[in-house]
């Protein structure tokens, strides 16, 4: 329980950093970068598998591409979710879901 309690600082840390870097991301506060985290690692648990499921046909065809579009969604979801995340456009989404996906490697890398 401590190591997912840490996770989620650290990534919520890394979301503030992140946003401060990308133009057209912004978390408000510390606060809500950690409560980004938490949102963002509920969305990834419940809402991520849903949508690669039912889109199973079309990230064939894309080679997987379509997991992009799949982490644009669940970046959107969280911006509808928290008011001290916004985003500001799709390619900011994209970018910031790669970073974001990019730090939580590593950060899980370090713990183990």
């Amino acid at each position: 329980m401590l190591g997912f309690i840490l996770k989620l600082i650290l990534t919520g840390i890394a979301a503030v950093f992140v946003s401060r870097v990308i133009p057209g991301i912004t978390v408000a506060s510390l606060t809500d970068g950690i409560l980004l985290a938490l949102v963002l690692a509920l969305l990834n648990a419940i809402v991520r598998p849903i949508l690669v499921f039912l889109t199973i046909p079309i990230t064939i065809l894309t080679l997987g591409l379509f997991l992009l579009v799949i982490n644009i969604i669940i970046i959107y979801l969280a911006d509808a979710i928290l008011d001290g995340f916004d985003v500001s456009g799709i390619i900011a989404a994209l970018i910031f879901s790669l970073i974001m996906s990019v730090i939580t490697a590593i950060i899980d890398f370090a713990r183990k």
